[in-house]
């Protein structure tokens, strides 16, 4: 069994029953198949009278006679109700059992259809919510390395390929098969001889499709890794559409999205022709296989005389109802193999191991007694060094701000802070409990972070605050706002808090959007508060209202604030002068004056980067 495969079983076990009953009623249905098909001889002996008619009621002996048992019972009753009332009478009769099969086929068809719909849809459900929360679970520096898209591209389309294909798998193993063996074995009882030639068909027929079929799972893999790539272009082409049209770069993404197109149209043609070479293929081989049957049955009934006519067009029916399910099984051969190639994309995410995982038994921590601590740490991003061996703590209720120029490991403390990447020397600790030991959400729970981009959601002002505390009352929502200096543009629009504010919240201003952001930090009131550079993007009326909004944040709260504009942290209890990852100066804002050092020089520059 193909290993992705294997790993797809844990998803099926809640619908089992499903599978169960979906199992029986193809059996029934392939047994109806035949059937209903056999009915037609009846009909048929009605309608010829080939056969002398049968006077005296058969008797059962055993289970091996049954099916001679049941046909001359049959026979018995048609003779008898042509002999009584008619001929018209056994052709109802007849005509009335063939439709009471080909009913009871069908039924049997469509409740297998209910039940693998319900297993689908339920399968796809679960690996999409399992999908969902892997995705979200998954660590930062993850999706440094992946493209969007391309995740995307594995939620949506190749979890609906396995949905599509690896559930015919039922049908490929209970359905077609029983329904070809069924046939069988009512034609073995009508001809041997016919029936060899039935022998020789199906695996050479077999044997061709699955040469063809060898190179379908590489070519789908690719078709799915180019599908996530376009979903990534367009993604980013939507996102980055101001810089596209700014620059004039609406060609230069145009020829890469027409190229990634043209690759799909090639793929899509290769598999595509594969694909549809396997029904006329089957049923072209068929044929052949029926016009060799026509050929020597006939002499059969014309010239030895051996087989009646009437059993050989019943046979002949039976023989092409073959060909249906052995296209079938062509058809969901290569549908598996469509599947298989998604599969492994899918369980690629499943199974990624989660780099900055909680630990057994971690420590929950609620409240912040004494301090932060940041001791010795050193960390990189690939091979070269952000930050070397750098020190500092933030005692409760003190302001620490960071300053320093672009590149100088000021917005890596706030990724180390939150656990986004974990340190590769040294530690961090709060109340003397390294945050490796912690657990994660509880970690996260204990800091509030506010960051440059505003990242706000398209919903209300009131659902994108609630992000921050799910519990809070309306009063506390607008308390925060208030807060953070954003009351008063919320209270003008058209709903208030209830109003949508659009995808990133584009239909705010740049200073509306991060006074949001600031409200939604206040209302989650957690112990520690993270600002990266949470006014930088500002003009300076902007940055007025917020920065009294931080301020009125950061009253009685443990503060670490990473700055470009040195003009938002002059009251910090201590600001750290970074360079190069490495600490240059630290001290108040009148200390790093009068010592008239790179702080001195940064103030008197303006570079507020």
């Amino acid at each position: 069994m193909d290993k992705n495969l294997a790993k797809l079983i844990p998803y099926t076990k809640p619908y089992k029953t499903n599978i169960i009953w979906n199992i029986i009623y193809n059996i029934l249905y392939a047994l109806f198949s035949t059937l209903s098909l056999i009915t037609i001889y009846p009909l048929l002996e009605v309608l010829f009278s080939e056969n002398e008619r049968i006077t005296v009621k058969p008797i059962y002996t055993d289970i091996y006679s049954i099916g001679d048992y049941l046909k001359d019972s049959l026979f018995y009753y048609m003779s008898d109700l042509t002999e009584t009332r008619g001929p018209q009478y056994a052709l109802l009769l007849t005509v009335s059992l063939v439709i009471f099969t080909f009913l009871l086929k069908n039924l049997f068809n469509y409740l297998a259809s209910y039940h693998i719909m319900i297993l689908k849809n339920g399968v796809l459900r679960d690996l999409r919510n399992k999908l969902y929360d892997k995705i979200i679970s998954l660590p930062i520096p993850y999706y440094s390395e992946k493209r969007r898209g391309d995740v995307t591209a594995r939620m949506l389309s190749d979890v609906h390929d396995v949905q599509n294909s690896f559930f015919t798998i039922l049908e490929l193993i209970v359905k077609e098969p029983l329904t070809i063996l069924f046939a069988i074995i009512a034609m073995l009882n009508i001809s041997l001889e016919l029936t060899l030639f039935v022998f020789i068909f199906i695996p050479i027929s077999g044997f061709i499709i699955s040469r063809i079929g060898k190179s379908l799972k590489s070519k789908s893999t690719k078709t799915q890794e180019e599908r996530g790539y376009l979903v990534s272009l367009l993604e980013e082409s939507l996102s980055g559409l101001k810089v596209v049209k700014s620059f004039n770069a609406e060609s230069t993404f145009k020829s890469k999205f027409n190229a990634s197109i043209q690759q799909l149209y090639k793929l899509a043609n290769s598999i595509g022709n594969k694909n549809n070479l396997a029904s006329p293929l089957s049923e072209f081989m068929g044929i052949v296989t029926i016009a060799i049957l026509l050929w020597y049955g006939g002499n059969l009934v014309l010239v030895d005389k051996t087989l009646e006519g009437s059993l050989f067009l019943v046979y002949m029916v039976l023989a092409y109802n073959i060909l249906t399910p052995a296209k079938a099984i062509s058809k969901a051969s290569y549908a598996v193999k469509t599947g298989l190639a998604a599969a492994e994309r899918i369980f690629e995410v499943i199974e990624e191991e989660d780099t900055i995982p909680s630990k057994e038994n971690a420590i929950v921590k609620e409240e912040l007694l004494e301090k932060v601590s940041v001791e010795n740490v050193t960390f990189r991003y690939k091979d070269e060094n952000v930050l070397k061996n750098f020190s500092f703590q933030v005692p409760k209720g003190k302001t620490v701000a960071l300053v320093g120029q672009s590149g100088s490991g000021k917005s890596t403390i706030a990724n180390l802070l939150t656990r986004f990447y974990d340190v590769n020397e040294g530690s961090i600790k709060i109340d003397g409990v390294d945050i490796k030991d912690m657990d994660v959400h509880s970690l996260r729970a204990m800091i509030g972070l506010v960051t440059q981009d505003s990242i706000l959601f398209n919903d209300t002002v009131k659902n994108n605050l609630l992000i921050g505390r799910e519990t809070a009352t309306d009063d506390d929502i607008i308390d925060a706002l208030k807060v953070a200096n954003a009351w008063e543009f919320v209270k003008d629009l058209p709903d208030g808090i209830d109003t949508n504010i659009g995808d990133g919240g584009g239909k705010l201003s740049g200073g509306q959007k991060q006074r949001l952001s600031i409200a939604r930090a206040v209302l989650k009131n957690p112990p520690i508060m993270i600002l990266d550079e949470a006014t930088s993007a500002l003009d300076t009326e902007s940055e007025r209202l917020v920065q009294i909004a931080l301020e009125n944040m950061m009253k009685n709260r443990t503060s670490i604030v990473i700055a470009h504009r040195l003009s938002t942290i002059q009251n910090a209890d201590e600001i750290i002068v970074m360079q190069k990852g490495e600490i240059a100066e630290q001290g108040t804002h009148n200390e790093l004056m009068t010592k008239n050092g790179v702080y001195k020089r940064l103030v008197d520059m303006q570079s507020f980067e």
